[in-house]
């Protein structure tokens, strides 16, 4: 029995899209398992959906001016979405350039003509940075400046990047690199940027990528599922590609989380636990840079663990979810929302737990001591910085961590040394909340015996917080993130129980000495291909491995 494998293409080449290398080095699972080779536009669709162009004008307002490539297909919903999450709110006041990002709904399905080498890539990713199929992001570049030959006096246009793909810091990379040029030079530079985009290897997790864009090239590095969480892999050096590397990407994703907390510096812990249990959280910026920024920060304090509710780094009021999630008929939904209209603190003024946040800075001085505030004493976006909740930590808070940081902004410590500490602790407390969940089981979750193992096999083993550990854990199995969490696991050890159910009867058919008919075997064998053909391909790749050693 033998299967083809999907080859993985990584790399730095810059062969065109649809060459008879390319054919050979990117295959596509067709059905039936026949090989077809890339298309125009495959590499490109492997990173991003398309690029647009968001401007505005006097009679239409925020409206779509180019989408490239010309085929990528949105539909009127997701473009209306678009237009306005790529603006500011006018009151963010926000001239010169901006960067933030935003994320929305998927309004139909649609899938790449390679889809199915793409999922494999996708499998092999971690599971907080794995792709929703419901959602897209968009990564903004805003500039807003004086210009006196319009009639509005001002400049005003997005370059956004649509991308399934979760990757901020490589795309705000690129943006940084693109958009000042692009408003220079218009479409001849956008059409060649995505050319360039377009030459790009596929995002295969655990590969060192070379990424050219425009007379520059980026290595990065993204990570896999079996990395250990919490390290970074060195980027592999090749000597020849790295002649050409112009910069050198520390990660693919994450944010400056220091910065990002340092507004709501004593709730650190307090913050881990509504972002654990799911709990609604919206935070209130100054403009859409801060609020999408905090919350990526939120979400990824969870790591390795997936927040599986949804998050939207920059909400407005013209979001097609904004009714959905701003009603006050029933309790707000397990979401985190990033805001900066002020006619949020009077719509939101129901929901549990409100971040006010203002600019982020990172100063000399040492963050205040700030009590939680009442959610009563917040009334506008002028109301000051602080976490604004009734809710009572179930742990006590880690004083330690506090004084790490403190020391560190008093000896001016490096901001991403600061970031390595408190994503470091994060970690450790997740892990330590984790670990008593994982031992495998398949039959229904039982609460309360799970609750008695506790006192022996808890997190007092691991962490060094104390407080009531028993009352967070029966908070957090009524919350979506245990349900994500629980069918993941589940899924997993299903598959892995199938695949050594057929390990073993492939094993069987290789015995010499079994008393059955002539033939039987053979037929077995045949029985046991094509049922391997039928299965999910991570399970096909798994039996591969097996049958290879």
């Amino acid at each position: 029995m033998s299967l083809r494998k999907p080859g993985d293409g990584g790399g730095g080449s810059a062969r065109r899209a649809g060459s008879p290398e390319e054919a050979r080095e990117l295959p596509e699972c067709a059905p039936g398992g026949r090989l077809m080779p890339l298309l125009p536009w495959d590499r490109f669709s492997a990173w991003l959906h398309c690029v647009c162009v968001v401007g505005f004008d006097l009679e239409l307002g925020q409206a779509v001016e180019v989408i490239h490539p010309q085929h990528a297909k949105l539909t009127d919903k997701e473009k209306t979405n678009i237009c306005y999450l790529s603006f500011p709110d006018s009151n963010s006041g926000c001239l010169g350039d901006t960067q933030f990002c935003f994320r929305f709904r998927q309004s139909s399905s649609r899938k790449l003509s390679w889809h199915c080498l793409l999922d494999q890539f996708d499998r092999d990713l971690p599971i907080y940075l794995k792709k929703d199929p419901a959602y897209y992001y968009g990564y903004v570049y805003f500039r807003q400046v004086q210009d006196k030959t319009l009639k509005r006096g001002y400049f005003q246009k997005s370059l956004v990047l649509i991308s399934k793909l979760p990757y901020s810091h490589i795309f705000h990379t690129v943006l940084g690199k693109i958009a000042p040029e692009y408003f220079e030079k218009n479409e001849p530079f956008l059409e060649a940027a995505c050319s360039d985009i377009d030459r790009w290897p596929p995002p295969v997790p655990g590969k060192t990528l070379h990424l050219p864009i425009m007379g520059i090239v980026m290595k990065v590095r993204i990570p896999t599922c079996h990395d250990n969480p919490g390290t970074t892999q060195v980027l592999q050096s090749t000597q020849q590609a790295d002649t050409q590397v112009s910069i050198a990407l520390p990660t693919v994703h994450e944010v400056d989380l220091f910065r990002c907390f340092l507004p709501v510096f004593f709730h650190i812990q307090m913050l881990w636990e509504l972002v654990l249990l799911g709990e609604p959280l919206v935070v209130m910026a100054p403009s859409p840079s801060e609020s999408s920024e905090t919350v990526l920060a939120l979400v990824s304090c969870i790591s390795p663990l997936k927040y599986y509710s949804d998050f939207r780094p920059y909400f407005t009021i013209h979001d097609s979810e904004f009714k959905e999630y701003t009603t006050r008929t029933q309790t707000p939904p397990s979401v985190i929302l990033g805001v900066t209209n002020p006619f949020f603190a009077k719509t939101l003024q129901h929901w549990p737990h409100i971040i006010r946040i203002g600019d982020i800075k990172l100063s000399g001085e040492v963050p205040k001591q700030v009590k939680v505030k009442k959610l009563k004493n917040l009334k506008t976006l002028d109301s000051k910085p602080g976490v604004y909740t009734s809710y009572k930590s179930y742990l006590n808070r880690d004083e330690e961590i506090i004084k790490q940081l403190q020391k560190g902004v008093q000896q001016k410590r490096p901001g991403e040394a600061q970031s390595i500490i408190l994503r470091r602790y994060f970690l450790e407390l997740t892990q330590s909340f984790i670990i008593p969940l994982s031992p495998p089981q398949l039959k229904p979750f039982n609460q309360e015996e799970f609750m008695k193992t506790l006192e022996k096999a808890g997190p007092q083993l691991t962490s060094r917080l104390k407080g009531d550990w028993i009352g967070l854990y029966r908070h957090f199995l009524k919350s979506y993130n245990f349900d994500g969490w629980f069918r993941t696991r589940r899924k997993e050890m299903t598959q892995k129980l199938e695949a050594l159910h057929l390990e073993a009867l492939c094993n069987e058919a290789d015995g010499e000495n079994l008393p059955v008919k002539p033939g039987t075997v053979e037929k077995l064998q045949m029985h046991i291909d094509s049922i391997i053909l039928a299965l999910p391909e991570d399970l096909q790749g798994i039996l591969i491995k097996t049958g290879s050693t």
